[in-house]
């Protein structure tokens, strides 16, 4: 394995570790405080004030190890984990104004659900057509398993893409609710996308490896009891992450095994409004989404790190057998 990959992933530990130790006591002081959801587990208030906006931490860690070890990769005019991080940074950008505003109005609302689409969409369909431009993206779709390509019209794919990468990022800020649990499911995700990248563009395999660093970092503060929150701030990052790099690699629909816990808490989400809407009151799941349910069923929330990111690993592994064709 080439050496900046390794290093790329222990410049961001250390950097967002140092980071950390800064960022948390000066979120503290601004008064960042997480607003806890009304209608959540009842055991959840007592997170109330819990600094959010902790993402920040991972994103300039990972962001200084791509910087710092992409070099080469750009010099011999490759900017694919440039472009990667600039995408997931967009998204988290998104995040931070809505966290921001939710810190200053103190309450769980921040851009309204149509306000926050539409930024997303927009952002999607800049990256897709920047990757298109510069020639890392094509139009042919990969099956997993069946070692087939199917080549696709570019309008079609271009919409089927922006849609999969806004339904990513949703999903995996979802999939935030609870101490550790996206960073645990997401850091598993990253070191596939670093195997995979390895073999199919390096310069993928180099952000992610970053952000794996980064996330392993985080997880020493976000652990339960978490000493700080990602926030929407880093969620909507990792989501961007994750999206970005599924069509660096060219590799969509690996998402499906890799992302199956996020694709898990969306659609309990989905389940449980459209039960609710149907039958006029009554709820599919004590909670959703997935995670406060098993929460209500008596898991504690170290079980639930452990075994969605379990499920991950192997949604991972299976992955990886898919695509072997594509390697």
């Amino acid at each position: 394995m080439d050496s900046s990959i390794w290093l790329a992933a222990v410049v961001s530990f250390l950097t967002t570790l140092i980071i950390g130790k800064f960022l948390i006591p000066e979120l503290r002081r601004l008064k960042a405080g997480q607003e806890i959801r009304e209608d959540g587990p009842t055991w959840h208030a007592g997170k109330a004030g819990t600094p959010t906006m902790g993402g920040i931490m991972f994103i300039l860690g990972t962001g200084i190890a791509v910087l710092a070890l992409g070099w080469r990769e750009m010099l011999n005019g490759r900017f694919v984990h440039l472009y990667v991080y600039v995408f997931a940074l967009v998204f988290g950008l998104i995040g931070f104004v809505d966290d921001y505003r939710k810190v200053r109005q103190h309450q769980n609302e921040g851009l309204t659900a149509k306000q926050k689409f539409v930024l997303q969409l927009a952002a999607a369909v800049v990256f897709l057509s920047l990757m298109r431009y510069e020639g890392l993206l094509t139009n042919d779709l990969y099956l997993p398993f069946f070692n087939v390509t199917l080549t696709v019209n570019w309008i079609v794919y271009l919409i089927f893409a922006a849609f999969v990468i806004v339904g990513c990022v949703n999903a995996v800020n979802l999939t935030d609710g609870i101490d550790g649990l996206a960073c645990s499911v997401t850091l598993v995700v990253m070191v596939f996308f670093t195997a995979a990248g390895l073999t199919l563009v390096h310069g993928a395999a180099l952000f992610s490896a970053a952000l794996a660093g980064g996330l392993a970092a985080f997880f020493v503060y976000n652990h339960h009891p978490a000493k700080t929150f990602m926030g929407d701030t880093g969620s909507l990052f990792l989501g961007g992450a994750v999206a970005a790099l599924a069509f660096a690699l060219d590799v969509p629909l690996a998402l499906i095994p890799v992302g199956v816990i996020y694709i898990a808490e969306t659609l309990s989400d989905i389940i449980q409004v459209g039960y609710f809407k149907l039958t006029h009151g009554k709820r599919f799941f004590k909670m959703a989404p997935l995670h406060h349910h098993l929460e209500l069923c008596g898991w504690s929330e170290a079980k639930l790190v452990t075994v969605f990111s379990t499920v991950t690993l192997i949604g991972c592994a299976l992955a990886w057998l898919g695509l072997q064709g594509k390697f």
